[in-house]
């Protein structure tokens, strides 16, 4: 039996799929309709045919792409020197980082613009993708992560056998890390993929062009979510069986 909070947090993801299949007549009809209706592919193909839907979240998803996949790589990196190797000033280093995760976003988009600008970045990918490619939240979830989780005895007999830095981290330790990396990947992604205004955009100009079609808008929201399905369905699978395990321990 689901718990009673699944159909719960499930509906509004429903409701979609129902309000993108059916008319805007019968979206507006009361009662309201609570089963699909057969217009869904008509209304994603008038998305298409209306806007050039495809253009702004392309950029979106080699954005959130790019941006996870460094994202992932050094602040795994990050939190392996900081949970396993003692240097000096690791404590302060990393008291320091973690309230940068307290500052909000928005704060920092003036000062990344100068930069950026400065490097000559201004009107291209990198400019999106280079300044959230490491975070304090990530490295502080990947340091947790090591630290509780992982032995130093696998360490230890890396550095019998000779290994590095490097070697220890690609070969030892990010293969263990693969569950935590799961749930980054998943919470990095959305973030990216949030943060960027031009799908949004799209949508906006979508009701605009369909004069409030609702089925219209619904059918372009549905399309817009589906990156975000196919991330969390590629990373739940690497995590949730760790999750589960954990929860039955004793």
């Amino acid at each position: 039996m689901l718990p009673p909070g699944v159909p719960v947090s499930l509906f509004p993801f429903c409701w979609l799929v129902v309000m993108a299949s059916i008319t805007t007549q019968e979206i507006l009809r009361f009662p309201p309709r609570l089963v699909p209706g057969a217009h869904l592919r008509e209304n994603m193909r008038q998305v298409i045919h209306r806007i050039d839907f495809f253009g702004s979240p392309f950029n979106t998803v080699v954005v959130s792409v790019a941006g996870t996949v460094l994202a992932l790589f050094f602040d795994s990196l990050a939190a392996f020197a900081f949970a396993k190797y003692e240097f000096p000033a690791r404590k302060p280093l990393f008291g320091i980082l973690l309230p940068t995760y307290m500052i909000p976003g928005r704060l920092s988009l003036v000062p990344q613009f100068v930069t950026t600008s400065d490097f000559g970045w201004a009107g291209s990918l990198k400019a999106v993708v280079i300044p959230g490619a490491a975070n304090a939240f990530g490295i502080f979830w990947m340091r947790q992560y090591a630290q509780n989780s992982r032995p130093d005895e696998l360490l230890d007999a890396g550095r019998i056998d000779g290994a590095g830095f490097f070697r220890l981290y690609w070969q030892v330790t990010l293969p263990l890390f693969r569950p935590a990396l799961a749930f980054l990947g998943i919470f990095t992604f959305i973030q990216f993929r949030n943060d960027r205004i031009r799908p949004l955009a799209a949508l906006a100009n979508l009701n605009v062009t369909c004069n409030t079609d609702c089925a219209v808008v619904m059918a372009g929201a549905l399309m817009s979510v589906i990156p975000l399905i196919v991330a969390l369905l590629v990373g739940a699978r690497h995590f949730l069986p760790d999750l589960a395990a954990g929860a039955t321990k004793m």
